[in-house]
């Protein structure tokens, strides 16, 4: 008995992989997240499909193990990659507990789409980390972008948009107001946005626009450096 964990990507169905799109083509029931992925885009897929919005761990948990008992293939839908904020650990967990074997399928994650979007790199040569972090909020009491933002790393901020301006305020006090930042909103989606400004005026910028949710944060210099690396160095 197994049931597969996909991810969707950052919203565009062109960006499903290829073992995720051909799963979708044979799945008997789809599970996924319509406050992330939209109905709409699974419309050429067959397979019964189901919201898992509101529902909770056990009901979601209940519906795999039915179907997966009655012989059906389950596809369970994550947006972006499953490994990013997607709550699976909890899941499989509960589904192994009941004798049903899981495997994940990874995704786009909106992080990268976002730096498509940019026509950017994360790092550079003189900045060569990665932070992927988040607000506090509803699900976690304390953050640590503070700390983060003491170190020479790229910024990488999700689930955090409708709390700009206090990031903003809270980086610009370690790193300095003019360091570059990207917004990315909906990326890879017909309607993306890239805003582009400094902790200075980032959160002007996007309040302007009007946006409040589904959107990228990111922060640092790699952003904007064109120093040749040492890949492209005379041999």
């Amino acid at each position: 008995m197994k049931v597969y964990f996909a991810g969707f990507g950052p919203g565009n169905p062109e960006l499903l992989t290829v073992k995720a799109y051909k799963l979708l083509k044979e799945a008997d029931l789809i599970i996924y997240p319509g406050s992330l992925v939209e109905a709409g885009f699974l419309d050429e897929f067959s397979g019964e499909k189901v919201d898992s919005y509101g529902k909770s761990l056990e009901e979601i948990v209940d519906l795999i193990e039915k179907a997966v008992r009655e012989g059906k293939l389950v596809v369970r839908l994550q947006s972006g990659d499953p490994s990013i904020y997607g709550a699976i650990n909890e899941q499989i967990a509960e589904l192994e507990k009941r004798g049903i074997e899981v495997e994940v399928i990874p995704g786009v994650s909106s992080i990268f789409a976002s730096a498509s979007a940019m026509k950017s790199e994360l790092t550079s040569p003189d900045i060569p980390s990665v932070v992927v972090t988040r607000p506090a909020g509803m699900t976690l009491e304390k953050d640590e972008i503070e700390e983060f933002a003491r170190t020479n790393s790229t910024l990488v901020i999700l689930l955090g948009i409708d709390k700009i301006r206090d990031i903003a305020e809270r980086v610009g006090k370690i790193r300095g107001y003019d360091e570059p930042v990207c917004v990315v909103y909906r990326a890879s989606r017909e309607d993306e946005r890239v805003i582009e400004g400094t902790l200075a005026d980032i959160a002007d910028k996007v309040e302007k626009a009007g946006i409040r949710k589904t959107a990228t944060i990111i922060i640092g210099r790699a952003i904007k450096t064109a120093r040749r690396s040492i890949l492209y160095a005379s041999r």
